[in-house]
């Protein structure tokens, strides 16, 4: 897919958020960096395409570990490089938090980084030769920002909008309404009637008007049955440490469920009184595995297709 000049789409797959890397005269910006895992993979992607140019800025549409993991790395490497967050977790960077920032919770790793500025929504920031809007798009999380460019109609959406769907939606799981905030997000990008997606996973689509229908489909699914919701993302959570990790025993895959607080939450809200932890847990493995999501011999179970 061709994209207005100056603007590299690195598509990571599931585990890694996408990278973009935007540049002009301006300098050389990248949009999100990946987990941390593939910090490494990251560094190389990003310098082969500068051929010896500096990265001057670095942003975070959000601060989940798959789109922030390799800041740290960024930062180590490039130095002078100025980050730039969405507003609303900036207090738990500077210090670091890493309950508040959701990576003990959901028992994935992110190392510490710095900030220089946040991105506020309803401003521009120029990045390579184009301005570039800053909307809000809260859902999928409360203070994610997603990115529009009004003369190409690229957006830039993050987690708030993929080709089929988005991503989960974290505050439900804490008890808070924002199936309303992601109904809202999806209004608020058809109302920028963007041409071309670049989404936070996967590949950059033009079937924007499609894929906001299937959006709202599943937001539909998911605001008339919430425990559909939680159980689709507790499967997540398992499916990311498979992606991770690619293979693991079972016993210690169960072991790092019975360690993560996120998983036990989405357990206590709605399973207690039908079957114990571990056997829930076994139960949502066996849908990842009919599904085609993971693969097991007798002791271990296999990460398998990238989605």
């Amino acid at each position: 897919m061709q994209f207005p000049n100056g603007i590299t789409l690195f598509e990571r797959g599931w585990l890694s958020s996408n990278n973009i890397l935007i540049r002009g005269q301006r300098g050389c910006a990248l949009i999100d960096s990946g987990y941390a895992t593939h910090a490494r993979q990251t560094l190389t992607l990003v310098a082969s395409a500068l051929q010896g140019q500096p990265l001057d800025l670095l942003l975070n549409t959000h601060l989940h570990s798959d789109h922030c993991g390799g800041n740290a790395a960024l930062q180590a490497h490039f130095p002078g490089l100025q980050t730039l967050i969405p507003p609303g977790h900036a207090r738990y960077v500077q210090p670091w938090n890493p309950v508040a920032l959701s990576y003990a919770p959901t028992g994935q790793i992110c190392p510490p980084f710095s900030y220089s500025a946040t991105l506020q929504p309803n401003t521009e920031i120029a990045l390579g030769d184009q301005l570039w809007q800053i909307h809000a798009a809260p859902g999928h999380d409360p203070h994610s920002v997603i990115l529009f460019e009004p003369q190409s109609r690229l957006l830039i959406s993050a987690d708030a909008l993929w080709k089929n769907g988005f991503g989960v939606v974290f505050p439900e799981l804490d008890g808070l309404d924002a199936f309303t905030e992601v109904a809202q997000t999806l209004n608020a990008i058809e109302a920028l009637s963007p041409t071309t997606v670049i989404p936070g996973h996967g590949a950059a689509f033009t079937d924007v008007a499609e894929a906001l229908a299937r959006a709202h489909r599943r937001l539909d699914s998911f605001a008339q049955a919430p425990q559909k919701h939680r159980r689709y993302a507790a499967k997540v959570l398992l499916k990311f440490k498979l992606l991770e990790v690619q293979r693991i025993a079972q016993t210690d895959l169960l072991q790092w469920a019975q360690a993560t607080p996120l998983l036990t939450q989405i357990y206590q809200s709605s399973e207690p009184d039908v079957q114990p932890f571990d056997a829930w847990v076994l139960t949502l493995i066996d849908e990842l595995v009919r599904s085609g999501a993971a693969s097991r011999d007798q002791l271990t179970l296999f990460n398998d297709n990238p989605a």
